[in-house]
C-alpha cells in the first residue's frame, strides 16, 4: 500500500461482494465506506478533520504503531458520531478551543489511540455516546485529559493520562463513565473531577499520581465509587468533597499527600472500606459542616507526617469509624464546635504523641469497646458542652488516662487505665463528668486527681498500685451525701486504706524559685526536709520598711523604686483605713515588668511580695519563677495542668512569668501557649486575692503580648519599666561585687571600667547587671592568672584589681 493512501475493505452481506479499494485521502475513503466496511490507513501524516459517520473501522498498518499521523492545522481531528472502531492511530491537535477525538453519539470502539495535542481536550464524549476506549495515552499539557459530558457514559479500560493541563478526568452535566485500571498523572487540576447533580464516577484499579491540585475532586452533588484506586503525590489535598457530594472508597489506599488526605464540606458523605490512609500532612480526614458525614470501616489511617490531628470534625460534621486503625499520628481524633460527633467503635488509637480523643467547644464524641495505647492523653474532653461516652474502653501506658476540664461533662463507664505516667482520671478547672465502674491500675501518679471546685461523680471505682495515691481529691468533696462543692464518691475502693484529701501544710514551707514538674512530672521535690517530730519556727516576716530598706540599696533603678513604693504606699493607706472603718480604694497588685535582662526584675519581684506579705497582703510573699517551658506542655491538655499547678505553687505569693511574650509568638498557629494564657487569666478571676502575678519580658515584645490578649492587659494594675544601667552604675555593681568579696579597684581601674562599659556594645547579648557581674568574675580570673606567677604575694598583691585585668572588648 502506498504512503498517504487508505486502503478499503468493502464487505457486503455476500462474499462475492466484497472489494477493495484504494483511495488519496481519508476523507474520501470515508465518504466511500459502508457500514461494516474496513479502512487500512498507510503511515503517513493527515492534515484532515475526520468525521466518522458509519460503523466502520478505522485502523493503522498492522505491526506500525505510530506510524499514521492524525493532524489537521485546526478544528477537532477526529469526531465519532457512530458505533465505529478506531485503532493504532496517533491523533495531534492544536485548537486550544477544540477536542482532538469528540465522541457524540453510538457505542464505538477505541484502542491503542496516542493522543498528543494542546487542545480543550485530548478525549471529549457528549450526549449519548457509550464508547469503550482501551488502551489509550492522552498527553494534553493545555487542557482536559478525558472529558464526560452532558450524560453520556462509557467505559475507559487500561488508558493513561499522561499530561493535562487541567484535570485528568472531567465528568459533568449528568454524564457517568466507568474507568478501569487507568492511570492519571502529571495534571494541573484535579486528577479526577466529577461535578454537577446526577454526574457520577466508577473507578476500579485505577492510580492517581503527581498532580498539581486534588487527586480526587467531588462536588455540585455528583457521585464517585472508587474500588482498589490508589492516590498520592498531590501538591493540594488527596480527596476533596464539597456541596452534597457522595463518595465510596473500597480497598483503596490515599497516601504521601502535603495536604489534608480527604477533605469534605457541605453536607457531603464519604463511605469509606478497608481503605488506608497515610502519610498525610495535615489532616487524614477533615470533615466540616453540619450533615457532612464519613462512615468508614475496617479502615487504617497512619503515618502522619505533619502537627496537625489525624481526624479532625468541626462545625456539626459527624464521623463513624467502626474496626479502624489510627496510629503514628500527633493527635488521633479531634472534634469541635456544637453538633459535631464522633463516633468510634472496636477500634484501635495507638502511638499518639498528643491526644488520642480530643472533644472541644460543645461537641460530642462515643467510644465503644475501643482500645488507647501509647498517647500522651487518652482522651480529654475540654470545655463546657462537650462531652459524650467512653464505654468499655482501655487505655495503656498513656500519660493521662482521661482529661476533663472547664465544664465539660462526659460520662465514662467500665473503662480501664492502666500503667498511666501522671493520673488515670484528671479534671480541673471546674470540670465534671460521671465516672462508673473504671478502674485504674499501675499509675506513676494518681489513679483519680479532682481539682478544687469540679463537681464529679465516681461510683463502684477501683484503683490499684497507683504510686501517688488512688484518689486525690480537693478540699470539700462528699461521699455520696451530696454535700460539698468536690465530686461525689460512691462504692469506690482501692489497694490502700481509704479515699485520700489534701494532708494538712507542715509547720513551714520551703520554696524554690525553680519550677517543680508536678503532675507532669513525678513528685516535687524540696530543698529542705523538715522532720515531722520537730516543730521548726518559721522566718519572721521582715517588716515593709526593711524590705524597702533593701530596694533603695540595689544600684540605679530609681524610677522603679518610685512606682514600687507609691503601691506600697496606697496598699498601707488602704490597711490603715479599713482598721478605721473607711472605705479603702481598690489597687490591683498585679504587675507588668518590662526591660532588658540582668535590669533586676527577678530581685524586684521578690522584694515585692516580701512587701505585700509584712503588709498582710499576701500570706507568704515568696515567689515562684515560670517561663513558657514550665507552663506550656508537650501535648494537648498538660497545659492546663502545668499552669493551674504553677499558680498553686504560688499561692499566697508572687507568680513571675519570666518572657511572658513567649506564650504568645507571633506565628502561633497551633501553638499551646494560648491554653496556658487562657487558663491564667482564669484563675487570677477566680483567685484574685491568693496569688500576685508579674508577667516580664522585653519591652517592645511586652506590648505586642498586652495588644493580642487584651483579657490579659486588663488585669494588670500598671506597667514598671526597668531602664538599661549607665556605665556610672554598672561601674557601682563592679565596686559592691569586689566589696563583697574582698577585692579593691586600684588607683586607675575604676576610669578603666568606666570607658570599657562605655564602649561595651549594647546589643541583644548585653546584660546590664549580669554583664557587671560577669566582668567582675573574669577581673578575678585575670588577676589570679597574674598573681599565681609570683613567688610571693602580697595582700595588696592578693586584693587589689588593675586595669590590665580587665577582659577584651567584644
Amino acid at each position: 500500500m502506498a504512503q498517504g493512501t487508505v486502503q478499503v475493505t468493502h464487505t457486503g452481506t455476500s462474499r462475492w461482494r466484497r472489494r477493495t479499494g484504494e483511495y488519496a485521502s481519508l476523507t474520501a475513503a470515508l465518504e466511500a465506506a459502508a457500514d461494516g466496511d474496513v479502512l487500512t490507513v498507510a503511515p503517513g501524516t493527515y492534515r484532515e478533520n475526520l468525521v466518522l459517520h458509519r460503523a466502520v473501522t478505522l485502523r493503522g498498518p498492522e505491526g506500525s504503531v505510530g506510524s499514521v499521523r492524525i493532524a489537521p492545522v485546526d478544528g477537532v481531528p477526529l469526531t465519532v458520531r457512530a458505533s465505529a472502531v478506531v485503532q493504532d492511530l496517533h491523533v495531534e491537535g492544536q485548537d486550544s478551543a477544540a477536542p482532538a477525538v469528540l465522541i457524540e453519539d453510538g457505542a464505538p470502539e477505541l484502542a491503542d489511540l496516542r493522543i498528543v495535542t494542546r487542545s480543550a481536550a485530548g478525549i471529549e464524549v457528549r450526549g449519548a455516546a457509550r464508547p469503550s476506549v482501551r488502551r489509550c495515552t492522552v498527553d494534553n499539557p493545555a487542557g482536559v485529559g478525558i472529558a464526560v459530558l452532558e450524560g453520556a457514559g462509557g467505559v475507559f479500560e487500561e488508558c493513561e493520562i499522561v499530561s493535562a493541563g487541567q484535570s485528568g478526568v472531567a465528568v459533568r452535566d449528568g454524564a457517568h463513565p466507568r474507568l478501569e485500571r487507568c492511570r492519571i498523572h502529571h495534571t494541573s487540576g484535579a486528577g479526577l473531577s466529577v461535578t454537577g447533580e446526577g454526574s457520577g464516577l466508577e473507578g476500579v484499579g485505577c492510580e492517581v499520581y503527581e498532580i498539581k491540585g486534588s487527586g480526587i475532586q467531588v462536588t455540585a452533588r455528583a457521585s464517585a465509587h472508587l474500588t482498589d484506586c490508589t492516590v498520592h503525590r498531590t501538591s493540594s489535598d488527596g480527596v476533596t468533597l464539597d456541596t452534597d457530594a457522595v463518595l465510596t472508597l473500597a480497598d483503596c489506599d490515599i497516601h504521601d499527600i502535603p495536604e489534608n488526605a480527604v477533605d469534605l464540606r457541605s453536607r457531603s458523605v464519604l463511605t469509606l472500606t478497608r481503605s488506608t490512609v497515610r502519610r498525610f500532612g495535615r489532616n487524614g480526614l477533615s470533615v466540616w459542616d453540619p450533615g457532612t458525614r464519613v462512615d468508614a470501616n475496617q479502615c487504617e489511617i497512619h503515618d502522619s507526617t505533619g502537627d496537625y490531628p489525624a481526624v479532625w470534625v468541626s462545625d456539626g460534621a459527624t464521623v463513624i469509624l467502626d474496626s479502624c486503625r489510627v496510629h503514628d499520628v500527633p493527635d488521633a481524633i479531634f472534634v469541635l464546635d456544637r453538633g459535631s460527633r464522633a463516633d468510634v467503635v472496636d477500634s484501635d488509637l495507638t502511638q499518639v504523641r498528643n491526644t488520642a480523643v480530643s472533644v472541644s467547644d460543645g461537641a460530642t464524641a462515643q467510644l465503644d469497646d475501643c482500645r488507647i495505647r501509647e498517647a500522651s492523653t487518652g482522651a480529654w474532653f475540654r470545655d463546657h458542652g462537650s462531652g459524650g461516652t467512653l464505654n468499655n474502653c482501655t487505655i495503656d501506658a498513656a500519660q493521662t488516662g482521661v482529661i476533663v476540664t472547664k465544664g465539660a461533662d462526659p460520662t465514662i463507664e467500665r473503662c480501664t487505665v492502666t500503667s498511666p505516667a501522671e493520673a488515670g482520671f484528671y479534671v480541673s478547672a471546674e470540670g465534671r463528668g460521671t465516672f462508673h465502674s473504671c478502674r485504674v491500675t499501675g499509675s506513676d501518679g494518681y489513679g483519680f486527681h479532682v481539682m478544687d471546685g469540679c463537681r464529679t461523680t465516681l461510683t463502684r471505682c477501683r484503683t490499684e498500685r497507683c504510686a501517688r495515691g488512688g484518689y486525690e481529691f480537693a478540699e470539700g468533696g462528699s461521699h455520696g451525701d451530696g454535700q460539698g462543692t468536690g465530686p461525689v464518691v460512691e462504692g469506690c475502693t482501692s489497694d490502700e486504706s481509704g479515699l485520700r484529701t489534701p494532708p494538712p501544710p507542715p509547720p513551714t514551707v520551703v520554696t524554690a524559685t525553680e519550677t517543680a514538674p508536678g503532675l507532669l512530672g513525678g513528685v516535687p521535690t524540696q530543698r529542705a526536709v523538715v522532720p515531722t517530730a520537730v516543730e521548726v519556727p518559721t522566718e519572721p516576716v521582715r517588716t515593709s520598711g526593711a524590705v524597702l530598706g533593701e530596694l533603695d540599696a540595689l544600684v540605679g533603678l530609681d524610677s522603679v523604686k518610685r512606682e514600687v513604693r507609691a503601691l506600697t504606699d496606697m496598699i498601707e493607706v488602704g490597711r490603715r483605713r479599713l482598721e478605721a472603718g473607711l472605705k479603702a480604694a481598690s489597687v490591683r497588685r498585679h504587675l507588668v515588668f518590662t526591660g532588658s535582662p540582668g535590669t533586676g526584675k527577678t530581685t524586684v519581684a521578690r522584694l515585692y511580695g516580701e512587701i505585700l506579705a509584712s503588709l498582710g497582703v499576701l500570706e507568704r510573699g515568696h515567689l515562684v519563677e515560670v517561663s513558657r517551658v514550665d507552663l506550656v506542655g508537650e501535648h494537648i491538655g498538660s497545659t492546663a495542668i502545668r499552669t493551674q499547678e504553677a499558680f498553686d505553687r504560688a499561692r499566697g505569693g508572687v507568680l513571675f512569668v519570666d518572657e511572658a511574650y513567649a506564650l504568645s509568638p507571633e506565628d502561633s498557629g497551633r501553638d499551646f501557649g494560648r491554653e496556658a494564657i487562657d487558663t491564667l487569666v482564669k484563675l487570677m478571676e477566680d483567685h484574685r486575692d491568693a496569688v500576685v502575678v508579674i508577667v516580664a519580658g522585653y519591652t517592645r515584645e511586652m506590648e505586642r503580648f498586652l495588644t493580642v490578649n487584651p483579657g490579659v492587659a486588663s488585669r494588670f494594675s500598671r506597667t514598671i519599666t526597668f531602664s538599661d544601667y549607665e556605665p556610672g552604675e554598672l561601674l557601682r555593681i563592679v565596686d559592691q561585687q569586689a566589696e563583697e568579696h574582698e577585692y579593691s579597684l586600684a588607683e586607675g581601674t575604676g576610669d578603666a571600667l568606666l570607658k570599657y562599659f562605655t564602649e561595651l556594645p549594647k546589643g541583644p547579648a548585653f546584660g546590664n547587671g549580669r554583664t557587671a557581674r560577669q566582668t567582675f568574675e573574669s577581673m578575678v580570673e585575670r588577676h589570679a592568672g597574674r598573681v599565681a606567677q609570683l613567688a610571693e604575694a602580697s595582700t595588696d598583691d592578693l586584693t587589689l584589681l588593675y586595669p590590665e585585668d580587665l577582659p577584651e572588648l567584644p
